[in-house]
Parts: C-alpha cells; sequence; structure tokens
C-alpha cells in the first residue's frame, strides 16, 4: 500500500512538471513560480482523494450546452484517470419535456418542483432518460477516455422505491422515495474502474407487491440518496444558479443544515432548489463528509469543485454545522 501510494504521488509530481513545461513554452507570460505552486496543490489534493467516492447530480445547462455537456464528460474522465471514484446520477428534465410534448402528453409540477408523474409520464421520463439522456452521457465519458457504463434505477434493482407521499395531501402519482440503493453493485463497478451512469427510474419493491411498478424518481432525490447508501466523500449537485441565494440574489457561500431549514421555512429556498438542498441535508445525516450545489454552467465546474476541496468559490457548501 505505501508503494502504491509512492507511486501515485511520484506520478502527481510527474503530471505537475509535465503541465509546468506546456505552460513554459506555451504562455511565457505566466508566473512560473505561481503556476507550480499551484500545481503541487492539486497533486496533494488528488493524493488525498486518491479512492474516494465522489456523487454528482448533473443536469440543466451543463447538459443541454454541447461545450458544457463535452467538458463534464471530459471532467469524469480526468477523476477517474486520477484515482477517484465517480457516479453520475443525471437528470434531463428539457428532454423529458420535448418527449412529452411529443407525445401529446401533459405534464405538471408540484410547488416543491416535483414533477407530478402519471403512467404516461414515466414512461415518456423513461424513454428520455433510460433510451437517450443516459447512453449518450456514458458515451461521451468513454469518448473522453474514461469509462462508463449506463444504467436504470432498475437495473440490478439498484433503487427500490416506495410512492413518495408529500406534506398537504399533493398526490406526486408515480414518483419514487428511494429506499434502498444496491450498493454492491455499484462498488463491483467502481472496484474495476467503471463510472456508474445512473438514469432515476426506479423499481418498486417486492415485498410491496410493487415489483414490475416503476417510478420516476427525482435526480436530486436520487444523487442524496446514492451518496448517502454508498457513504461518499462528497455529493455535488451541478445547478443552473451560482448556488443557494438569498433574498437579494447574493450567494450563501456556506450553509449549515439548520440554516438550511430556515430558509426553506421563510420562503428563500424554493422550488426546484428545495429537493437539492432537502437531500443534500439528508446525504449529511447519511454520512457524506460534504455536500456542494455548485453552478453547472461555468465550464468545467467539476474539475473546478473537487481540486478546491469544496471551496464554496463556485457555489455553496452545506455541512454539518
Amino acid at each position: 500500500m505505501q508503494s502504491s501510494q509512492l507511486l501515485f504521488q511520484s506520478s502527481c509530481r510527474t503530471i505537475s512538471r509535465s503541465a509546468l513545461k506546456h505552460y513554459a513554452e506555451s504562455e511565457p507570460q505566466v508566473d512560473l513560480k505561481t503556476f507550480a505552486n499551484a500545481a503541487l496543490a492539486v497533486a496533494n489534493t488528488v493524493a488525498s482523494l486518491k479512492g474516494q467516492i465522489i456523487v454528482v447530480k448533473y443536469g440543466g445547462n451543463a447538459m443541454t450546452s454541447p461545450e458544457l455537456a463535452t467538458g463534464f464528460c471530459q471532467d469524469v474522465a480526468t477523476l477517474q484517470k486520477l484515482g477517484l471514484r465517480v457516479v453520475v446520477v443525471h437528470g434531463g428534465g428539457p428532454q423529458i419535456n420535448n418527449l412529452l410534448k411529443k407525445l401529446g402528453v401533459e405534464s405538471s409540477f408540484a410547488p416543491n418542483g416535483m414533477r407530478i408523474s402519471s403512467a404516461e409520464v414515466v414512461e415518456g421520463a423513461a424513454l428520455a432518460l433510460c433510451g437517450q439522456v443516459n447512453k449518450n452521457i456514458a458515451n461521451g465519458i468513454s469518448n473522453a477516455g474514461g469509462l462508463a457504463v449506463g444504467l436504470s434505477g432498475r437495473d440490478g434493482k439498484l433503487m427500490e422505491c416506495e410512492k413518495q407521499l408529500e406534506e398537504g395531501g399533493v398526490d406526486l402519482g408515480y414518483v419514487g422515495s428511494v429506499k434502498r440503493v444496491n450498493t454492491a453493485f455499484l462498488r463491483a463497478l467502481l472496484d474495476i474502474g467503471v463510472t456508474p451512469v445512473i438514469a432515476p427510474i426506479g423499481c418498486g419493491m417486492k415485498e410491496n407487491g410493487e415489483e414490475d411498478v416503476v417510478y420516476n424518481v427525482n435526480a436530486d432525490v436520487a444523487a442524496g440518496r446514492v451518496a448517502g447508501e454508498l457513504q461518499a466523500s462528497r455529493v455535488i449537485f451541478l445547478t443552473d444558479i451560482a448556488g443557494v441565494l438569498d433574498k437579494e440574489k447574493n450567494l450563501l457561500k456556506k450553509l449549515s443544515m439548520e440554516d438550511v431549514k430556515n430558509l426553506i421555512k421563510d420562503e428563500t429556498i424554493t422550488g426546484g432548489m428545495i429537493p437539492k438542498v432537502s437531500y443534500a441535508t439528508d446525504a449529511i445525516r447519511l454520512g457524506v463528509k460534504g455536500a456542494f450545489i455548485t453552478d453547472g454552467r461555468v465550464p468545467h465546474a467539476l474539475v473546478n469543485e473537487v481540486l478546491t476541496l469544496g471551496s464554496g468559490e463556485g457555489g455553496t457548501v452545506i455541512a454539518a454545522e
């Protein structure tokens, strides 16, 4: 184990020296001492993270922009090459909306941002997410030099669900609350160097007589639960805004779980941000060391967030206290 760690650290130093040489040749105006210090800091960060599990919720503009989508896949492949174990849980709201429109299926949302899902909506969501979005992401990561496989929550009973019940009597239809995650399946893939890319379509539970029932699962819900069950080092939610904002639209860089509760209560946090922060805090309760909500519109947001150890510069850090 010690020789492996020394080899990895040596590789990091080699990477840093190669990068430094490249910059010296291509960008002679760069302050090389500053760059060298930054490169060494990154190498040390990578060494400290080697072997750790990171769960990423991927969606929004980062998916619909070809440039950002390519950058995201490059980020996952890069982290994988550096020895991190990455799990991707993706959304696909725009793709679902487009397909439902083509199918003539109406769709609506509850006040907390959850999609109300009839059987027809779930069928459309599964077609869009599992048949198109999921495979494109897995292929993109592989094209970038990584290794990924696309799965749905129904494959290997990856995510077993019960019907999600909402306060206030809102019936969400076939929206699933994840009760079990097949972590052995995920760890087996991670152990052989594969990044699982998960579409948030779950299956019912056999003991409830629902093993053939298909559930639509909010991607933020799925990412938080998967991260918690895997005891991930961190869970990162890529969003379409800078992070959690106050009522004056200023970025809140760090929040405790109590802060989150109060911000939902006073309606500072509303709509689609509620599932993100709620399931970020749930993940922390399950043992995840840190939850980060960051701006997926920033190029290479994932690598930036991971290699700065969740500084909050790119979004909001949620911690236990």
